[in-house]
């Protein structure tokens, strides 16, 4: 099984507060994460990225492995530039870049997604996102995240 989750820093436990900013997106990630078993490798791109998966893979009773694992977690976003308040501001190209995403994670344009703060490394060998179950499809805070599921 995989799964999809951002590498937010806000679903880290610390912001999981009364008031949880994003706790919509916390609960389909936790809902992903568990159904990946008890040994879940992490696939990656940057430390905030593994910090974000690891916390995630605690939260859900499991550990974090290199071989042998039930299932694996691959941390990405859409675009950062869908709003004016997003952290890499407005790009009109943003909404039709996250659009081709959905269609297919293959033939990404690196510096593309380099200029809409997408964290898009590893997404390369997912299948599409029509293929999985997808529990999460939002731009919050002008950020692209999907939370998505394949069997």
């Amino acid at each position: 099984m995989i799964a999809l989750v951002p590498g937010v820093p806000a679903l880290l436990p610390a912001y999981a507060s009364l008031e949880d900013p994003v706790a919509e997106l916390r609960s389909a990630c936790l809902t992903a994460v568990s159904a990946l078993g008890p040994r879940v490798r992490v696939v990656a791109s940057g430390a905030s990225g593994e910090r974000v998966a690891a916390a995630l893979v605690a939260a859900a009773g499991a550990a974090v492995v290199e071989h042998d694992e039930s299932g694996v977690l691959v941390v990405g976003n859409g675009s950062a530039t869908r709003t004016e308040k997003a952290p890499g501001h407005f790009d009109e190209r943003a909404e039709a870049f996250d659009a081709s995403l959905r269609e297919s994670f293959a033939g990404i344009d690196p510096a593309l997604a380099a200029e809409l703060w997408a964290d898009t490394a590893c997404l390369g060998g997912l299948p599409p996102l029509a293929e999985a179950e997808v529990l999460y499809d939002a731009a919050p805070y002008g950020v692209q995240y999907w939370v998505a599921t394949w069997g």
